[in-house]
């Protein structure tokens, strides 16, 4: 099915299953453990595999000595470039998964060890001994930014900033910080890898089935129809898991070695290093704007790091296309450095670009004497400010921003800072937009009718923890006219559908387009086979009907049952129009006047992303990613070593996450809307878009508390205790 024109009325409008809060229909596995993850398959025969990084950033390998490993009580084998024979790169890799003899990160796996157990496996590993050759390498991205360029990695440009910024009679021009972030989920990166003859099953904790199998055919030099990838339940990714990792590569090797089925866990420590990361950044952003609060001119420029061959987080993408003006700016710069590889991390690109712009708007709003919320109304846009004939398909951030002030009382905010005082509490709001492009991706689905009516839901979508299962169930059971329960959904199997995969908002919204296109063949068929007219045929109460007859389904499916795939195919529709989800943050926060502890109080998100499949799976996502953004803001740093070029804090106790105690009352409110140029579903994503503007929203509490501007993120002790004096 080809998606080339706005949805009309279709059978999703009724409503009936989709739009209502449903539990998960996994949840049962997930709470009693019987859903398997990746390392808890049990494999006939498995041995275990501890994987040794690398301890230079950068260099070449002189020697490996495994004697003493092999040697090691059940130590079956390990693996190294010098035995591991000729291995590719993945298609969106940058480094080869295991070294040597180039050292490209801190960390890199340069060996595996492989043992009829873990612990021998661990000990053995302690054994290997690696004699390196270090190189200089680049690791601070200020020192980088410092140095200059030769050329920016991306620019976009539109009418003449330079003028106009310095003919604004209000400026701001201010530079943020945002540290190096780990993505942290709970489910480390696992893989069990067998082989049968010249074919690889892999177990493993990927968000992209089918991306995964390409990468491992690339990367062992086989035939991608011979790699079969299982990922039935995945324990969190936030983009982390996009891509294989060494844990697969290396079980998959090492298990065509030994032959035998191998399992690789990464450790937690390992996950930091080993794997990826979002970048650092510097961004400067300048504002010019006219005495009544109209936006002349704005430039965004930011730096960000990555290994050669990769790119910049695209902190500029939200500032192209949020507020108007007439005369632009956004310039995006890498810096090559020699840190663990960077790549997307939840909402890439907008989560720490907003942290930037929107805390410079808050600067903004204050210099003018403008209402924060007031600021943004003003400079509004129903139209691309690069391309004005282009227009939004459904922009309504002002609806986020009045919704938002009205239930959070922002009428009683004191705009001068540190006015307000509890006891030894200073009391501040802050605010902050929302902004996640809306994306797209082809996405197909098998969809069959069984002769019990049973309806069976078949593609390669994975459920990273968002409700992947439910939804999909949902749109079957609204499009064939069934109840939840009478509806099976298989994911995460290579031999499946390829399916959008889970990852950059666009999971949801295309993989239900995906199976609504395979339903709607479905439903042709079946009417069809009774001999109705697919064109008035109704599905309802199990049943087909035409008129006032009615056949059940497992009777009009016969014996056999009926079965169709199809695929939803979007046409130009996200070129013709802008796509894009709105919001706006707002909360509150306490500053101790003595001590400079910050206290998030209470917080509520207003969204506007299209048609909601599922509020209560949808809230559970804004309300993780709210809690995110509260550690982007507040706790979340990696730290870079400057000698050895990694990070020092790479585990869960020194890299600070938000706990049950940070996080206050929180609120999600959802507009009521739709987008019928986004997908037959009239729906968008939202898990990327609750984190985008929570930083900020964050920073600008804590200054309209005490006063105290932190422009280097994250908000901590330090550095508001120094303002304070």
């Amino acid at each position: 099915m080809k998606f080339t024109e706005a949805a009309g009325a279709n059978p999703t409008d009724a409503m009936r299953v989709l739009g209502r809060p449903t539990d998960r229909i996994e949840g049962p596995l997930k709470v009693s453990g019987r859903a398997t993850y990746a390392a808890e398959f049990a494999v006939a025969g498995q041995v275990y595999g501890v994987v040794v990084g690398t301890t230079i950033a950068t260099g070449r390998i002189v020697s490996i000595d495994a004697a003493d490993a092999l040697a090691a009580p059940g130590v079956l084998a390990v693996v190294t470039h010098e035995n591991a024979g000729p291995l590719g790169v993945g298609d969106d890799h940058k480094v080869p998964m295991l070294a040597g003899p180039q050292v490209d990160q801190l960390g890199q796996a340069v060996a595996l060890v492989v043992a009829e157990s873990f612990e021998a496996a661990r000990a053995a590993s302690k054994l290997v001994q690696v004699d390196y050759s270090a190189a200089d390498g680049a690791f601070d991205l200020a020192d980088a930014a410092a140095r200059g360029a030769d050329k920016p990695f991306r620019s976009n440009g539109h009418g003449d900033f330079d003028r106009a910024f310095a003919d604004a009679p209000v400026q701001v021009d201010a530079t943020y910080t945002t540290p190096d972030h780990a993505h942290a989920m709970m489910e480390p990166y696992a893989s069990i890898a067998a082989w049968e003859g010249d074919a690889l099953t892999l177990w493993t904790a990927n968000q992209m089935v089918d991306w995964a199998a390409r990468d491992m055919a690339k990367i062992l030099k086989m035939p991608k129809d011979k790699v079969r990838i299982v990922a039935h339940h995945v324990g969190g990714g936030f983009g982390g898991k996009l891509w294989v990792r060494a844990d697969a590569v290396l079980a998959a090797v090492a298990a065509r070695q030994v032959g035998r089925p191998v399992k690789v866990v990464l450790s937690r420590p390992q996950m930091f290093n080993n794997t990826t990361h979002r970048s650092s950044t510097i961004q400067r952003l300048r504002l010019g704007a006219a005495a009544d609060g109209r936006l002349q001119a704005i430039a965004h420029e930011s730096w960000s790091g990555d290994l050669p061959g990769g790119s910049p987080e695209g902190a500029g993408a939200q500032t192209r296309q949020l507020y108007a003006a007439p005369n632009r700016r956004v310039v995006e710069w890498l810096a090559e450095l020699n840190l663990p590889e960077s790549s997307a991390m939840r909402a890439p690109g907008e989560a720490v670009g907003m942290m930037a712009i929107e805390a410079a708007m808050d600067e903004l709003a204050e210099k003018l004497a403008i209402d924060p919320v007031e600021l943004r109304v003003l400079n509004d846009t129903q139209v691309d400010p690069e391309k004005p004939e282009r227009r939004f398909s459904h922009r309504d951030l002002i609806g986020c921003l009045r919704e938002g002030a009205e239930r959070f009382g922002w009428r009683e905010r004191d705009p001068v800072p540190g006015r307000r005082r509890e006891g030894r509490w200073l009391v501040g709001m802050g605010m902050a937009a929302a902004y996640r492009g809306n994306m797209v991706l082809k996405s197909a689905a098998r969809v069959g009718i069984a002769g019990d009516g049973r309806v069976t839901v078949t593609t390669d979508m994975t459920d990273i923890g968002a409700g992947s299962y439910t939804i999909l169930a949902q749109t079957a059971a609204e499009m064939l006219g069934v109840e939840l329960d009478q509806v099976t959904v298989r994911l995460g199997e290579s031999s499946f559908p390829v399916s959008a995969g889970s990852g950059g908002q666009f999971g949801a919204n295309s993989s239900t387009a995906g199976v609504y296109a395979a339903c709607v063949g479905l439903r042709d068929r079946i009417a069809e086979a009774v001999g109705f007219d697919p064109a008035t045929a109704r599905f309802a109460e199990g049943r087909v009907w035409s008129g006032n007859q009615s056949v059940a389904l497992g009777e009009a499916a016969g014996g056999a049952g009926i079965e169709v795939e199809d695929r939803i195919e979007f046409g130009d529709l996200t070129k013709k129009f802008v796509q894009a989800t709105f919001g706006a943050h707002f909360v509150e926060v306490g500053v101790d006047a003595d001590t400079a502890e910050i206290r998030v109080r209470r917080m509520l998100g207003v969204f506007a992303a299209g048609r909601i499949l599922n509020p209560k799976a949808a809230r559970s996502q804004i309300l993780g990613a709210m809690t995110m953004g509260v550690g982007a803001a507040l706790t979340e740093e990696l730290v870079v070593d400057p000698r050895l070029g990694g990070f020092i804090n790479h585990d869960l106790a020194e890299y600070h996450v938000p706990t049950h105690a940070d996080i206050p009352h929180q609120e999600v409110v959802f507009l009521d809307e739709e987008d019928p140029y986004s997908s037959p579903m009239k729906a968008k994503g939202v898990g990327e878009l609750g984190i985008c503007g929570v930083g900020a929203a964050v920073a600008n509490a804590v200054y309209n508390a005490c006063g105290v501007r932190v422009r280097e993120y994250p908000i901590t002790v330090d550095k508001v205790l120094a303002g304070l004096g």
